[in-house]
């Protein structure tokens, strides 16, 4: 086993000597950062297409391929003409024999050399494979899959958050790249700003924080080292949201002045440049990324991407909103409209209530408990529109919760009307165990719709969605220090379609968690 990330960073904090082992310290060259990087685990795929190749946002006869040319990945400008053709090709096998599409793409120095290609004129519910040309040289081959039409009779796939580099091997994401899936959803937190301080919290942001463009680049390249989440990128389709720790902690959209609007534009295009993410279009020279869409995968589910970022307000205002005007009508419009379906709502931060101790206040207001009147009109519409099957994701907490979900909280009387699944981290350092085990109990008394708590340990979610119920598996890894770490399913909880609330698996009831509502 590699030495770790985080035991290798104490250590080189320890010594005072932390600015030479974080790849990210001022003052290095690419190169030395490169060989920090490495230090820590990251490897490169052959330049220039060093970070690899992705796929996202699959629809019946499209999805957007991604690659960016990186010949020297910690580079603030990279050693590349400003304009740089990139061949693609996609076919119908992995050799890239029976060739369906192929095209060329002008890569310029304005997005990082970044391609985003949306294909279209395939058929639903295939496989393909793909790869790209340039300067010579050529890609990996990635694999991808467009969404069905029609009957559906499952659909399997998996939800990633919090994936903090310092702490952590992405044993998770080596884990996802070997499961059979149609398709990835990312619920934010892909990158953290600051650094290090030696220890593996993810508050101690005690290292450099980015605040340009060329700073996100070298984050992004940072974490697209890992090989696992490579790896991942190139065998599954992506679905992506973002949170706070891509721009900055806690931030809101709409606040803050003139150097932070810098700031996050600068952190937006990065993250857009790294992304196999479909943009809206429109004329304006640089992205704006619009996150929320909702997509079919035939007719078993419904996603829907919130964007929990980029439009809300401060917290604890009266009026406050989380969504958003225009996203919040969109939101109700869906709910409406919604098909026969199971109903999936990728959501970045936990809807569901969360306090601490019975009588005491909510834990954090960064998440929907800070805008109390918004998430009450949205999940009032859920129960009055007559929606079912709603089954909301969930990232940040670097815990798994089970909660159902309620219009009103804080009256027991109302419905239950959907279940809510916070899923571990896939890096990011959760509480510690003895404050699980004393705080777990508390929050469940705190709240009558919390069935479960497990905080002690690392991974991510597989859903197995039928036309008769839903299942979650929380698969768990043995240890983030190993970026060879097993995986294992933790335990599964299940909901039946067309009655409200889940309930777990009688194989897997006996498994650890910090509480459990019996």
């Amino acid at each position: 086993m590699k030495l770790n990330r985080r035991d290798m960073l104490k250590a080189a904090a320890a010594a005072g000597a932390l600015n030479l082992a974080w790849p990210l310290s001022a003052g290095l060259s690419p190169a030395q950062a490169r060989e920090a990087a490495e230090a820590l685990g990251a490897t490169y795929d052959p330049a220039p297409f060093t970070l690899g190749v992705a796929s996202g946002d699959p629809q019946p006869s499209s999805v957007v391929l991604w690659t960016r040319l990186a010949p020297e990945p910690f580079a603030a400008e990279q050693p590349l003409p400003e304009i740089v053709e990139v061949e693609w090709t996609v076919a119908e096998d992995s050799a890239l024999t029976r060739v369906v599409a192929r095209g060329t793409v002008a890569a310029s120095a304005t997005l990082g050399h970044s391609v985003h290609i949306p294909v279209g004129g395939l058929r639903a519910g295939r496989h393909y494979w793909y790869a790209f040309k340039a300067l010579g040289k050529t890609s990996r081959t990635g694999r991808t899959k467009t969404a069905p039409v029609g009957s559906v009779s499952k659909v399997r796939f998996a939800s990633a958050n919090c994936q903090h580099f310092p702490s952590g091997y992405y044993a998770a994401h080596r884990g996802i790249a070997r499961e059979n899936l149609d398709f990835v959803v990312h619920l934010g937190d892909y990158t953290y700003e600051g650094g290090p301080s030696g220890g593996d919290a993810v508050r101690d942001h005690n290292g450099p924080d980015p605040f340009t463009l060329a700073d996100y680049r070298k984050r992004h390249a940072l974490y697209k080292g890992d090989p696992s989440l490579r790896e991942a990128h190139a065998v599954h389709p992506w679905f992506l949201t973002w949170d706070d720790h891509e721009v900055s902690n806690d931030y809101s959209g709409t606040g803050g002045g003139a150097p932070f609007l810098q700031r996050r534009a600068a952190a937006y295009q990065a993250w857009y440049e790294h992304m196999p993410h479909r943009d809206g279009g429109g004329d304006a020279a640089l992205p704006d990324p619009v996150i929320h869409r909702s997509r079919r995968w035939g007719d078993l589910l419904e996603l829907t991407v919130l964007d929990l970022r980029s439009y809300r307000s401060a917290q604890n205002l009266s009026d406050g909103t989380i969504l958003g005007a225009e996203q919040k009508s969109w939101l109700k419009q869906g709910i409406d409209r919604a098909p026969d379906a199971w109903h999936c709502w990728a959501n970045s931060i936990m809807l569901s209530q969360l306090r601490g101790k019975p009588g005491g206040g909510y834990m954090f207001t960064d998440q929907w408990d800070g805008f109390l009147a918004e998430r009450k009109e949205v999940l009032s519409h859920v129960h009055s529109s007559g929606l079912e099957d709603l089954v909301v994701i969930t990232g940040d907490w670097h815990s798994a919760f089970v909660d159902d979900i309620r219009p009103d909280f804080d009256d027991t009387s109302t419905p239950v009307i959907g279940t809510e699944f916070t899923a571990h981290s896939v890096t990011s350092s959760a509480y510690d165990p003895d404050w699980n085990k004393a705080n777990g109990p508390l929050m469940g008394k705190a709240n009558p719709h919390l069935k479960y708590f497990e905080g002690n340990r690392y991974g991510y979610d597989v859903y197995e969605v039928t036309p008769e119920r839903w299942s979650t598996y929380m698969r768990v890894i043995a240890d983030r220090r190993d970026p060879d770490s097993p995986v294992s399913t933790l335990t599964t909880f299940h909901v039946d379609r067309g009655k409200s609330g889940s309930y777990e698996d009688s194989a897997t009831k006996g498994s650890p968690a910090q509480y459990r509502r019996d």
